[in-house]
Formats: structure tokens, C-alpha cells, sequence
């Protein structure tokens, strides 16, 4: 056997400092939630206990946790579904060239270069020079899907680019419509793509801090109740909840992938019972 190359202990190592840069404040804010009831904010520990997961479910003196929270889920599912059929429909149209469409693309992922607390100003004082409500369902909303959106349009390029038409021409050869070649051709081929773009949207959205900072209104989402809670929280019950949202977007992230692998089970099933069918 071959001696491993100086080059793969050095690339070994960034790469061990890399993971130790993203998962380290993660793994250090879960501990930190573990204090006792006396415990601080910082090491060492004062004790070993679940006292500040149950002081969360409590009045608490600042903040309103749990309506922040409903409010960056619903948002956060009002995103996805905005973008998966935005994406979509973005994604079917841009199949064939179409008068300018190359300047609708580039506009529409200039926003992704954009500072984005400059959309969530720009956003902000459109709503309050048309005597709109700035709110986290309305400004909010429209300022978080100039997020989304053009990650889910990129995705759906991607998708179709690589995507086979025969497909959908044995389906009209059949006599099939339009529409009942997408629902039953085009739909099922991408829907595990369609996942991806569910998940970055909800995700994308549930976290998102600056586009939401001043289009959120008097109402804050979870981003902005935490950071809030930044200046006025002395205990460990901070890193309690920064513990719960992060186990949430795991199991969101869990899901999703259960969904996939639902999908790619049912599809390799149908395919095998295909080709039992054919012997």
C-alpha cells in the first residue's frame, strides 16, 4: 500500500477545522442548555439539567417565543409553496425562448447579489409610501420570496435542462392533453427535485434575519425574537431554544428526506413490477 501523499494530511486537517467551524457554536450552544438552574451563559457549567427546556414553556419576562415561532412556520410554509409553484411554472416556461426572456432572468437573480438589508428597506418603504401595512404576511412575505425564489428557479433549470421530452411526446402520442401529461409524466419525474425546492424555501425563509428585519412589522419571527433576546436574556434559556429550533430544522430536514426516499422506493418498486410485467 501506497503511502498517503503529505497533501491528504493537510487537506485532512482544513477539512477537520472546516467541520469544527460549522458544527462548533452548534455543538457549544447545546451543551450550554444543559445548565443547572443556577448556571450562566458561559463555562464552565454550574451544574447538569433540563431546567431551562421547561423555563421556556413558561411566562416568560421578554419576548414572545412561541407566536414568533407559529409565525416563522407559517411563513416559512407560505414561502415554500409560493416558490415551488412559482419555480414550476417558471421553470416549464423558460423550456422554450420567449421575448425578453433573458432580461427576466437576469432580474430575477439579481436579487440574490443584493445586500439583502437593502430589500427588506427597499421593501419596507414601498409598503409605506402606498399606505400598505408592513407586516410579516404581506412585506414580510414578498421580501423573503425575493430570497427563495431565485434559488427555485435555478434548481427548475437545472431540472429541465437535463429533463427528456420523448417522455412527454409518447404521452401525446397516446392522446394525452396537456395537462394530464404534466400530472401524470412530468410532475412525477421531477418531484423529488420539487422536495429540494420545498426545502430550501421553508428553510430559507424559516431563518432569514435581514430581509425580514423591516418588513416584519411590530410582529417579530423567530429570527428577530432571538436576536432581541440577545440584549435583554441573561440565562441559558437562549441556548435552550437556539437547542429546540435547531432539533426543528433537523427534523424538517428529516422529513423531507423521508419523503424522498418514499418517492425514489415507489418509483424503483413500479419499475421492477414494470419489468416483471414485461418477462
Amino acid at each position: 500500500m501506497e503511502p498517503r501523499p503529505k497533501s491528504f494530511y493537510a487537506l485532512s486537517a482544513f477539512f477537520a477545522l472546516f467541520i469544527l467551524f460549522l458544527y462548533g457554536p452548534i455543538i457549544t450552544i447545546g451543551i450550554l442548555s444543559f445548565q443547572g438552574p443556577q448556571g450562566g451563559l458561559t463555562f464552565p457549567m454550574n451544574g447538569v439539567s433540563v431546567h431551562w427546556f421547561f423555563d421556556l414553556f413558561e411566562q416568560q419576562a421578554v419576548g414572545d417565543i412561541w407566536g414568533s415561532f407559529w409565525r416563522s412556520f407559517m411563513l416559512g410554509l407560505m414561502v415554500m409553496v409560493t416558490t415551488v409553484i412559482v419555480s414550476v411554472a417558471a421553470g416549464l416556461a423558460f423550456r422554450h425562448r420567449f421575448a425578453g426572456s433573458g432580461a427576466l432572468f437576469y432580474l430575477t437573480v439579481a436579487s440574490l447579489v443584493i445586500p439583502s438589508i437593502l430589500i427588506s428597506l427597499g421593501v419596507g418603504l414601498i409598503f409605506n409610501q402606498l399606505g400598505l401595512p408592513v407586516y410579516w404576511a404581506t412585506s414580510g412575505f414578498g421580501a423573503q420570496l425575493t430570497w427563495t425564489l431565485p434559488f427555485g428557479l435555478l434548481i427548475m433549470f437545472a431540472v429541465f435542462n437535463r429533463f427528456d421530452k420523448s417522455y412527454e411526446e409518447a404521452a401525446r402520442d397516446q392522446g394525452a392533453t396537456a395537462w394530464q401529461t404534466f400530472a401524470h409524466v412530468v410532475l412525477p419525474i421531477i418531484a423529488p427535485s420539487l422536495i429540494g425546492v420545498a426545502l430550501f424555501g421553508f428553510t430559507l425563509s424559516y431563518d432569514e434575519f435581514a430581509r425580514t428585519l423591516l418588513t416584519a412589522g411590530s410582529y417579530n419571527t423567530l429570527p428577530l425574537e432571538i436576536f432581541g433576546m440577545t440584549t435583554n436574556v441573561t440565562t441559558p434559556v437562549i441556548y435552550a431554544l437556539g437547542t429546540l429550533t435547531t432539533m426543528f430544522s433537523f427534523l424538517v430536514i428529516g422529513v423531507f428526506f423521508l419523503i424522498v426516499g418514499g418517492i425514489s422506493r415507489r418509483r424503483a418498486k413500479a419499475g421492477s413490477d414494470a419489468g416483471d410485467g414485461l418477462v
